[in-house]
């Protein structure tokens, strides 16, 4: 092999070559640097801060849906159940609408559409029109504790769809917490379901779906447009239905429904759900899901404040069991 010269020319890169049979031609060859390794290490570990603000993320959207609640119940003070979620399906499509027309954000390749159908179906339309049915029946305070079941279901879903296997750790955990729930509901049930049981039941089975395909689609677009564009795929069928739905029910805009209709539409169906699959993102469907144990413990303390309700002495010892559940699901290996 000729030698090389030690010295390089200002402004050129000093390519290495060998012989490959010896007395063959010269093959170049890339030379090798520490950055190569040290860059596919940190892509190929998420680091910590990356974790920490995703797992942030994934809390302040469990705040936002805390507050969906009683929010619903102020909306349905003054609008029917049918037209008060048609109309924050199509308040919070026209928001999401603009912020993507004013950013000129590219429509999602083909291949996403069906899972943007599978959120709009399940996030903005499925579940928040079986919650607004049960709450006519139910009071805020027990539609809560039974959707706390949500995270079981969404980490169920997304192992049997992503192909994510958590480990047992993980499942013991989530397994007590849910279980934690469904007594505090029996409990507070006298242990009878109702018709408003069955409507909560069929809204965590589409909600855990739409979170689980929105968790996944927000590692392929940024969270917010995953949010924007199942929204705006879902506004005609909400215009049509908006209309529809005014001609046979009450609309009377109070303070009460007035604030819980923008709340919905802006804060919980938008502004929620973009930080929400943000932080799933980040840290993993299972373990963003499991966060939303405390959501149904928050949203007792907002029916407590802005609604009054009656809470009864099960509710701090849930609040502990489930606490203690987060805990432990935070910190177990997937």
């Amino acid at each position: 092999m000729r030698a090389q010269d030690s010295a390089t020319a200002p402004g050129r890169i000093a390519v290495e070559t060998r012989d490959t049979s010896g007395d063959g031609p010269e093959e170049a060859v890339a030379p090798r640097t520490p950055t190569d390794a040290t860059t596919a290490a940190t892509a190929a570990t998420p680091a910590p801060d990356r974790r920490r603000a995703g797992t942030i993320q994934a809390a302040l959207g469990v705040i936002a849906f805390s507050l969906t609640f009683p929010a619903t119940a102020w909306g349905l003070e003054g609008i029917g159940p049918w037209s008060l979620v048609a109309l924050r399906c199509a308040l919070s499509a026209v928001v999401a609408g603009g912020c993507l027309l004013a950013l000129r954000v590219p429509l999602p390749a083909r291949a996403h559409w069906a899972g943007l159908a599978v959120v709009g179906g399940g996030v903005v339309v499925g579940f928040p029109l079986l919650t607004s049915l049960a709450l006519q029946t139910s009071s805020t305070a027990h539609a809560a504790v039974v959707v706390g079941l949500l995270p079981l279901t969404t980490a169920a879903l997304s192992a049997l769809r992503t192909g994510t296997r958590p480990s047992r750790t993980f499942w013991a955990a989530a397994v007590a917490g849910a279980l934690a729930v469904a007594a505090f509901t029996v409990q507070q049930s006298g242990g009878a379901l109702s018709t408003a049981d069955l409507y909560l039941f069929g809204a965590l089975l589409v909600c855990a779906a739409g979170y689980t395909e929105g968790g996944r689609l927000a590692r392929h677009m940024p969270g917010w447009q995953v949010i924007g564009w199942a929204l705006v795929l879902c506004l005609p069928l909400n215009v049509v239905w908006a209309v529809i739905a005014l001609r046979h029910e009450p609309f009377q805009l109070t303070w009460h429904s007035t604030a819980g209709l923008l709340y919905l539409a802006i804060g919980s169906q938008f502004l929620g759900l973009l930080v929400w699959y943000r932080g799933m993102a980040a840290i993993g469907i299972p373990k963003a899901s499991q966060l939303q144990l405390a959501q149904p413990l928050l949203t007792l303390v907002w029916s407590l404040f802005l609604l009054g309700e009656h809470l009864t002495p099960a509710a701090p010892l849930t609040a502990v069991a489930v606490l203690v559940c987060i805990a432990v699901t935070q910190r177990a290996r997937g």
